[in-house]
């Protein structure tokens, strides 16, 4: 009884030693965990001997999370794991289904088959399938587009040149003795609305008479031919060549779009689960984005291939939208469609059963619901462009700076010449009739700019005639 039990505690013990050598190498072999990735901008890039990027980042703040050590090495193949005719991976979901690798943190999208043979966490980041276009086939014409030559805060300085020169004209025309000598006995021939009326006819290239006769109304008048002159020179050079750039494209705003018209050659990556969705569809649209692309045989091998494509013009490149927006952010003239189909999600895979899934997809939900992978997504998808940068068909209002200038300078000679030409005569009359020069001017003001009660004297002369 007694050999028996000796036996039993020796059995014990070593069964117990056995479990704690057994922990103690697992631990050994987890402290520091082999991560397979693959370079591709901005989830793993080069910078020098180390790599950086969304990806890394995020192995970063899960590992503190977890609390392991890691090494990350790229995947041999620089493939992301398809199957073959024969049942056996490639790529990263290759390496870690044969062991090579712990775990596998890359742009993978989460699939039904990946899923069987790899383990695979909560996705990190949403994605879909999107159209990459240049911003002219994007772009529909709207009700306005004439005014697209033009920026609003151009227009806006247009509408205030127009009316600050129709009102100098009217001014300049009751100051200048020249143009109205005998106020008490003329009607003025430019009245307010005829001064509208004569800018109007000048914007145009059209005359509107009578013209003026004083050299401070012509002087006003040339500066707004000059300046009528340029602008109208902007406008339709900026007009043509925006109607020219129309009509070589075609307006594309979705898949249906892309599937009606044959002018627009598109495409995706070859072999890619962007291409095997269109091909397990059953949906009419996406059928026949299919078949064109099989039968014209427009894919790509890179995703480099089909942004240069689409920066070139008359190809659309069907890809996942995040990595259309990296395109848009880093390329000004490219924009990526609205609309988004074939909704998937990017994951960490494991091997199968490891019990450190359920870890990570916790540890990235957390993240999440921090915000820090959002904060990752603006950091490594920052754009680098500058508002309207690729737009060159509207003329700001910096571009004509110069003429605005000049039709300002000719305003205010006109007027100084008016005041001038008025001074001149008061002089003359002051002396013919021994009055101070300043009381004869005012007298001339103010009986110039009675716009209503100019003419009454006359009229109050001519009525008593009748009357008598």
């Amino acid at each position: 009884m007694q050999i028996r039990i000796i036996r039993m505690l020796f059995g014990f013990f070593v069964l117990s030693v056995g479990v704690f050598l057994n922990i103690g190498v697992c631990t050994a072999v987890q402290s520091e965990m082999r991560i397979t990735t693959i370079k591709q901008e901005p989830y793993a890039m080069s910078k020098g001997t180390q790599l950086e990027g969304f990806c890394m980042d995020l192995l970063s703040e899960v590992a503190k999370k977890l609390g392991f050590n890691y090494k990350v090495q790229l995947v041999k193949d620089a493939s992301y794991g398809r199957q073959d005719e024969n049942g056996n991976w490639n790529g990263m979901i290759g390496e870690v289904v044969r062991g090579e690798a712990d775990l596998a943190i890359a742009p993978l999208t989460l699939t039904a088959a990946r899923e069987k043979v790899v383990g695979m966490t909560k996705p990190f980041m949403q994605t879909g399938i999107s159209i990459l276009l240049r911003k002219d086939i994007s772009e529909g014409t709207g009700f306005f587009e004439f005014l697209s030559p033009f920026t609003a805060e151009t227009w806006v300085g247009i509408l205030i040149a127009y009316l600050g020169t129709a009102a100098c004209v009217f001014v300049v025309a009751r100051l200048s003795p020249c143009e109205w000598s005998q106020p008490q006995s003329e009607q003025n021939r430019f009245s307010l609305l005829h001064s509208l009326w004569y800018t109007a006819g000048a914007l145009t290239l059209q005359g509107a008479g009578p013209h003026p006769k004083a050299l401070s109304g012509r002087v006003i008048c040339c500066s707004w031919w000059l300046f009528t002159i340029v602008l109208l020179a902007c406008y339709f050079s900026n007009l043509s060549s925006s109607k020219t750039s129309e009509s070589t494209h075609l307006t594309v705003k979705g898949f249906e779009d892309l599937a009606n018209q044959d002018t627009i050659e598109y495409g995706c990556l070859a072999g890619s689960s962007t291409l095997a969705f269109f091909k397990n569809s059953n949906n009419p649209v996406y059928r026949r984005i299919y078949e064109h692309m099989e039968r014209t045989k427009s894919f790509v091998s890179s995703m480099d291939e089909g942004v240069q494509r689409a920066k070139e013009g008359n190809f659309a490149f069907i890809g996942e939208s995040v990595s259309l927006d990296l395109a848009v952010a880093r390329h000004c003239e490219l924009v990526r469609a609205h609309e988004v189909i074939g909704m998937r999600g990017y994951s960490i895979a494991a091997s199968l059963g490891s019990p450190i899934i359920k870890n990570l997809s916790v540890a990235i939900l957390q993240l999440s619901e921090a915000g820090e992978l959002a904060y990752l997504r603006s950091k490594w998808w920052a754009s680098s462009c500058i508002a309207d940068k690729a737009k060159s068909s509207a003329v700001h209002q910096h571009s004509l700076k110069g003429m605005f200038l000049v039709l300002s300078l000719g305003l205010g000679l006109g007027a100084l010449l008016a005041v001038l030409e008025l001074t001149s005569k008061s002089r003359r009359r002051a002396a013919e009739q021994k009055k101070s020069c300043c009381t004869v001017l005012t007298e001339e003001l103010s009986l110039r700019l009675r716009t209503s009660n100019a003419n009454k004297p006359q009229e109050n002369v001519d009525k008593d005639q009748e009357k008598a």
